[in-house]
This record gives C-alpha cells, sequence and structure tokens, in this order.
C-alpha cells in the first residue's frame, strides 16, 4: 500500500524544558543508502526555506573519499544544507549532512556529536545511531524518514523513534531504486507511513506545521 494507516495520536505537550519552534515538531532525520542522493535531492528540494524543524541526514558514503553530498545537496534546494561539524548546533531550516567515516548523533541540548567509534551493521556513519540519539533527544518531537538503500540499516532506529513517541515515514517500494532500507523499516511494524516519495516532502510540511496529515 502507499500509505500506512497512522497508529495513534501524537501529544505534543510536555516534551521538555528546551525552547520550542513553532511547529509540531523540532527534528526531521533522513537515512538513505544506494538511490539516497536522488530521493534526499527530490524530498529537500520541495520543502520550503521557512521550515520550523531542524534537518539532520545520514547517507551511505566512500570512507575514502571527501563528500561532495552537502555542496550539491545545496544547489537542488532553497534549504541551507552544510556538512556537520563537531559542536553545530540544530536550526530550523537548516540540513545538516553527516561526514564520510562519521557517526551523527543528536543531543537532548539541541547540539550534535561526531563520532568515529566502531560500525553498526557494518556502516559508519550508521542510520540507527541517529535515529536512536534523535529518539531519546527529541521523543514524540523527532520525524524519521527512511528513503532508498540497500541493507537494514536504520530498522533498529525506527523501533526507538516509535518507543519514544516520535513519527517515522517511508518511502514506498515502487518509488525506491533499492528498497533494502525502507522493506527492512516496514517489517519492524514501528511505520507511520509508506509513501511515494514526491509525497513526503508535502507529508512533513503538514506534520511539521501542525502535527496532522491531510
Amino acid at each position: 500500500m502507499d500509505r500506512a494507516t497512522h497508529l495513534d495520536d501524537r501529544a505534543t505537550a510536555g516534551a521538555g524544558k528546551r525552547k520550542r519552534p513553532g511547529g509540531a515538531f523540532e527534528i526531521v532525520a533522513f537515512a538513505a543508502s544506494a538511490g539516497g542522493l536522488q530521493a534526499l535531492s527530490q524530498v529537500l528540494a520541495a520543502i520550503p526555506p521557512e521550515f520550523p524543524a531542524a534537518i539532520v541526514v545520514v547517507q551511505h558514503l566512500d570512507p575514502r573519499h571527501r563528500s561532495l553530498m552537502a555542496d550539491i545537496l545545496s544547489k537542488r534546494t532553497r534549504l541551507l544544507v552544510r556538512q556537520a561539524s563537531e559542536g553545530d548546533v540544530l536550526v530550523p531550516g537548516t540540513a545538516l549532512v553527516a561526514p564520510p567515516n562519521r557517526h551523527l548523533l543528536v543531543n537532548a541540548d539541541g547540539t550534535l556529536s561526531l563520532s568515529q567509534s566502531e560500525l553498526v551493521h557494518f556502516v559508519r556513519p550508521s542510520a540507527d545511531l541517529l535515529f536512536e540519539s534523535t529518539a531519546a533527544s527529541f521523543k514524540e518531537r523527532a520525524i524519521a524518514v527512511v528513503l532508498s538503500g540497500t541493507g537494514s540499516d536504520g530498522s533498529m532506529g525506527v523501533r526507538a523513534i516509535k518507543k519514544m513517541g516520535g513519527t517515522v515515514i517511508v518511502q514506498d517500494e515502487r518509488t525506491s531504486q533499492f528498497y533494502g532500507m525502507p522493506g527492512a523499516a516496514v517489517q519492524t511494524g514501528s511505520v507511520d507511513f509508506v509513501l511515494p516519495l514526491d509525497e513526503i516532502p508535502p507529508a512533513l510540511v503538514t506534520l511539521v506545521g501542525t502535527g496532522d496529515m491531510p
């Protein structure tokens, strides 16, 4: 099916003492692998620059080479996109991309950490670690998005997002170049929406703005 049933209502009260932006969610965490650049480009290109949530991105990259991912994405979207650095502060409307060979972790104070700890499922950066740290730090005000990719990275992380009350969106099989990562996420039973790629940006805009789907 193209759209999974929205499994439960999201309470937004009592989500912590940190100052909140105007939207219902504070952060959107993306994970992708093979086919992910095209998918990320299409999604970010359709998100307006006034998007009221921060964006973090893990894309599996060749650790032997400098990544041009942030540069490429920045030319395809009106959002500010750059490669993440240690201690970066999350800012609404800004997308921070994990550098090659570094795990990207979200901290409870709204900053980012980079780690070269061991590989997770043979990869670094790990979608699982990004999602798990996002879930722990932002709880029900976090959205995880799994896009095209091989393997199963992210499947443990979407369970953490769901357990903490967040929302999970997955690209559907028809529009995914590679359905390994999206399919593994769906198999966890922790996914709220399975959407074609072109429906993900408007879904994010609506969710972040109001907390509800159209």
